[in-house]
């Protein structure tokens, strides 16, 4: 990730807070001024009240503006940290979604979602705070010090001497803050995957008896994580203490020295030395909130290295190209010498070679762990392979534009997700092209679901998934199948249920595939004796390898793991 370029991009917006920032200068020089000029006039020289009338005029303009710049600084500030937080999430958001797929994902749920949601929140101050405050405080202390100089330089002088302590003793805090940052969102990534990965298996550990030791587990990573954040919270209020302290004292060195200066020496007038006490404590004003931005800052580079890092982690993404596939008939695929390995597993696949015409019937079976889910996932392109190619109607897979593969897939998995909408959006979201309501009517009656959701209050607007209503294993099934009957893809590939379908769900799921499957190539991780039969060829999947590939006929007199299969089927349907 290239913080550099993302500070690039927004470019013209850090240009606006330098615009505003140096207007905000002006106008604290002249606010200054004017209440100098009032108070001079009123209480110094005695002037009647009406003589001031006009300067107080100005100085509510001048009042009304300082609030306006500062507004206008903030609101640009908020889009800046906007702006960088949607491009940060766009990256991570794309690096997850090419990152090849592995059946054993090393990174935990909880983890991914802490790191783009919380973890880039942490950004936000960086872009939205320290930036903006880095750009006041080049612009603004810099001008009053300009002008405290040319009225006053001893005062000047103390400034120069104090001012440094403060970005010396940032620069101290920024070390501590960094490793205390770092260790607060390691504990926070930790209890979000603890306290995810507990909520989606809670029904196991309470099946299990394990809630309470669950339970002490996450305690254990609540009390880690708040541990942290008062480790952080304790540097932060060092800092400011600090801050505090440095400004306090500045002040009373100036306060000391004009006052000896006016009264004692007589060397400076009244009106000087007031206005060299009005401006004094707006340079330090900016500096202390730099020191508090410069704290949050840290924090942020803390969070934007575990994205880097995130981002910056080896992964063989998914190639595609620009070439365009025909649409008129499915796409003749073909895998010459592919393999695949995983990181840091034993597993791997291939060689494999095979060849797949337009329309073929294709069933894969072979035992748990041979390589069957690893091939569905290369022949979708949800993969990369490690070495060989996969070719697309003759063009190599890297050529190939991949919404125009993905046009013509469908995918039918065992356990298909509902996502949090209604259900026309989860029926709908499977095609590019419009979806009317009757579309998708017509693909619930087809798959029997009709009746179920007519008697729901919003119909086909009802929301499904996460929040909204819950649907059982077989409606998730039909609903799936659904999105493929809107969709009509040229080639499906389909996993079998093997379990947790009653009979009536199951039979529609098959009714309706036999007839969807006539007009494209299917490609089906078999279990039912009945589908591996009327397939066009077989395929036997052994040690990552095709063992075996024939027909049905071919099969069960030179196969004896084809053998056993069918030898099995038939002992389990006479029992």
């Amino acid at each position: 990730m290239d913080i550099k370029k993302i500070i690039r991009e927004q470019k013209h917006k850090l240009m606006w807070i330098l615009l505003f920032s140096i207007l905000l200068a002006g106008i604290i020089v002249f606010q200054a001024f004017l209440i100098v000029e009032i108070i001079q006039s009123i209480f110094v020289e005695n002037e009647p009240f009406e003589a001031v009338i006009t300067l107080l005029i100005l100085l509510f303009i001048f009042l009304i503006a300082r609030v306006l710049i500062i507004h206008l600084i903030g609101s640009v500030s908020l889009r800046l940290g906007f702006q960088a937080k949607k491009k940060i999430r766009s990256q991570l958001l794309n690096h997850f979604s090419t990152k090849t797929i592995t059946p054993t994902n090393e990174d935990q749920t909880g983890k991914k979602i802490s790191l783009m949601l919380d973890t880039v929140d942490e950004v936000d101050p960086y872009f939205s705070e320290y930036l903006p405050k880095v750009i006041q405080a080049s612009t603004i202390p810099i001008t009053i010090l300009v002008v405290i100089f040319f009225f006053n330089y001893p005062s000047g002088l103390i400034i120069l001497f104090t001012a440094p302590f403060i970005p010396l003793f940032m620069a101290i805090i920024g070390m501590k803050t960094r490793d205390k940052s770092e260790e607060q969102i390691e504990q926070m990534n930790a209890f979000s995957a603890q306290f995810l990965d507990t909520l989606q298996g809670l029904k196991t550990l309470k099946i299990f008896g394990k809630s309470r030791q669950s339970e002490t587990k996450i305690e254990t990573s609540t009390l880690g994580f708040r541990d942290a954040t008062m480790d952080v919270l304790k540097v932060a209020f060092a800092s400011a203490f600090m801050m505090e302290l440095i400004s306090m004292l500045s002040m009373g060195l100036i306060a000391l020295e004009v006052s000896f200066r006016m009264i004692i020496f007589d060397t400076i007038t009244f009106h000087t030395a007031f206005f060299v006490l009005l401006l004094a404590p707006e340079f330090y004003v900016f500096l202390k909130e730099l020191s508090s931005a410069f704290h949050s800052g840290r924090e942020s580079l803390t969070a934007i290295k575990k994205i880097d890092e995130e981002i910056s982690t080896e992964s063989q993404d998914v190639s595609w190209g620009n070439h365009k596939l025909q649409k008129d008939s499915p796409s003749t695929i073909k895998l010459d010498n592919v393999e695949m390995q995983y990181p840091n597993e034993g597993f791997s696949l291939g060689p494999i070679n095979l060849h797949i015409d337009p329309y073929e019937k294709i069933a894969l079976i072979g035992e748990s762990g041979s390589g069957k889910t690893t091939l569905f996932h290369l022949l979708a392109g949800l993969m990369e392979p490690k070495a060989g190619t996969i070719y697309l109607d003759g063009y190599a897979k890297s050529d190939v534009d991949s919404s125009s593969w993905f046009n013509q897939l469908g995918y039918l998995s065992q356990n298909p997700y509902i996502f949090a909408g209604t259900i026309a959006e989860n029926i709908s979201l499977s095609t590019n092209k419009r979806v009317n309501d009757q579309d998708i009517w017509n693909a619930l009656k087809q798959v029997e679901l009709d009746s179920l959701v007519s008697t729901l209050e919003n119909g086909i607007h009802t929301t499904v998934g996460e929040g909204g209503r819950g649907l059982s294993g077989g409606e998730k099934q039909r609903l799936a199948l659904a999105r493929i009957l809107v969709k009509q893809p040229s080639i499906l590939l389909f996993d079998e249920p093997t379990t947790g379908l009653d009979l009536k769900t199951e039979k529609v799921i098959q009714n309706t595939l036999e007839q969807l499957t006539e007009k494209m190539t299917v490609i089906t991780i078999a279990h039912r004796v009945k589908t591996i039969q009327s397939s066009d060829r077989i395929w036997i999947m052994e040690d990552g390898k095709i063992g075996a590939d024939g027909t049905h006929k071919e099969l069960k007199h030179s196969n004896k793991f084809y053998q056993s299969l069918i030898t099995s089927t038939r002992k389990e349907n006479i029992e």
